[in-house]
């Protein structure tokens, strides 16, 4: 359009010349005038060029068309702790199939290694951009900070009446639902049965007199170091567990923490004592439980105490293991006891919190068969009745571990000081072991922090 405006004669120069056999004016006789019609005849003449050569151009530069903006994408950052090399995998599977028929709603991934994961989601709050989402094995101090949405505004009754009611229950912060159960597993004592047999031992300890002295027994003849004790960063608080409810203690007593109650400190005592006279393993504040599975699947050690996840992995990386397992051991006297353990989803309020996307996030995650594969290939029991159903039809073993986890004990992560007693637990743990605290005095530590009030 630009370029055929310029080619035009301007109406000054678009007079027609004089042919040359017209006759010339004679020098000196004026210039005819031209009438004041004639002017006006001229003006609208060039108006109605111009106007038809804009129509020309209208004509074939079509108006541009109008777009309506796209709608904004829901966001949802989710960290999730990575279990096993399947965990991101698997999660990425279902964040894809989520989105494709979620388009309106993107949902960013990061799997972390628990190693790091406290790192990684403080340095996220301390940044002011929370995950939306954070798969964790506590909750409490966060929802007493005012931090977290309450999930049961979020998500439907029928949603809720789907987790196991023994969990869900201890997810409750004065009266907000803070956290989800996400996966759950009870644990027990593993052990190579080759070792034991190969020592005269017929069957597993079920008290601590026996675990003594089938340590001592495994040991003395030269076939591996006896018990395992995991003293690393996320299973000593396990650990401790197993030995204070063992001995009839406990973290709390009467709705109160109770750290260093004398039940509390026998278990620990037996733990010390059984490392001073060589019945455990080496180091225990260095191998972590992944590794010390493969040591007694290699047949380097005899017993553990490890999770229900042990049948779904060991057995797969030591195909031609003989294995066992058996009730965490008790002190003489005690009845028997099952741990369990349930790690928890909590969700952040950000300055982007899409509580309808949230939900659907949430509820695609938990659908029965998705939901259900996930924990089958982690090794992990469910959380939902229903997939709890669908995976014990035809799993005997299934069926016993959720029957042991209803009545299971657990650690109190509904204390919003069960984070700070963690922390200081790890860097307690070898202490006590090497001597540089006694058990006494290592409780009652943990429990002045417990107590104290921020």
């Amino acid at each position: 359009m630009t370029n055929d405006v310029a080619g035009k004669a301007s109406p000054r120069s678009a007079r027609p010349q004089r042919p040359e056999h017209a006759p010339k004016r004679q020098a000196g006789a004026a210039a005819p005038r031209r009438t004041t019609a004639r002017r006006r005849s001229e003006r609208t003449a060039w108006a109605l060029a111009l106007a038809a050569l804009l129509a020309g151009c209208s004509s074939s530069s079509p108006a541009p068309k109008v777009t309506e903006p796209e709608p904004q994408q829901a966001l949802i950052k989710f960290v999730a702790s990575e279990y096993s090399t399947e965990t991101k995998p698997l999660l990425e599977d279902i964040v894809s199939g989520f989105e494709s028929l979620h388009p309106d709603i993107r949902v960013e991934l990061q799997v972390v290694n628990w190693d790091i994961l406290d790192g990684v989601y403080t340095n996220m709050l301390a940044q002011g951009e929370p995950p939306d989402l954070l798969n964790a094995n506590f909750y409490a101090h966060f929802a007493a900070d005012g931090l977290l949405n309450d999930l049961g505004e979020i998500l439907p009754d029928s949603f809720l009446d789907n987790l196991q009611p023994s969990l869900l229950s201890r997810d409750t912060y004065k009266g907000q639902l803070a956290a989800l159960p996400y996966v759950a597993s009870v644990r027990s004592l593993y052990y190579n049965q080759d070792l034991l047999e190969q020592a005269g031992i017929a069957g597993p300890p079920r008290t601590w007199s026996e675990l003594v002295e089938d340590a001592r027994l495994v040991r003395e003849g030269g076939h591996g170091e006896g018990f395992g004790i995991d003293m690393t960063d996320n299973e000593i608080h396990s650990y401790l567990s197993y030995f204070f409810y063992g001995a009839g203690g406990g973290w709390i007593k009467n709705g109160r923490w109770a750290i260093d109650q004398p039940a509390n400190v026998e278990g620990l005592e037996l733990l010390k004592s059984m490392y001073d006279a060589g019945l455990t393993d080496a180091e225990p504040w260095l191998k972590t439980r992944d590794e010390k599975q493969r040591i007694l699947g290699g047949g380097g050690l005899a017993m553990m105490i490890s999770g229900n996840y042990f049948s779904s992995v060991v057995p797969k990386e030591f195909p031609g293991l003989r294995w066992g397992r058996g009730p965490i051991p008790v002190k003489d006297g005690q009845p028997p006891m099952t741990f369990g353990v349930q790690d928890v989803l909590v969700s952040f309020k950000t300055g982007h919190t899409d509580p309808a996307a949230l939900s659907a996030f949430i509820q695609y995650l938990y659908e029965d068969e998705r939901y259900a594969d996930m924990v089958r290939q982690e090794g992990f029991l469910p959380v939902t009745l229903s997939a709890g159903r669908l995976l014990s039809e035809a799993d005997a073993e299934m069926r016993a571990n959720l029957d042991d986890l209803d009545g299971a004990r657990f650690v109190p992560i509904e204390q919003p000081r069960w984070s700070n007693v963690m922390d200081a637990a790890r860097k307690l743990g070898s202490a006590v072991l090497q001597g540089r605290y006694s058990p006494q005095s290592a409780l009652e530590e943990l429990q002045t922090i417990a107590v104290k009030q921020d």
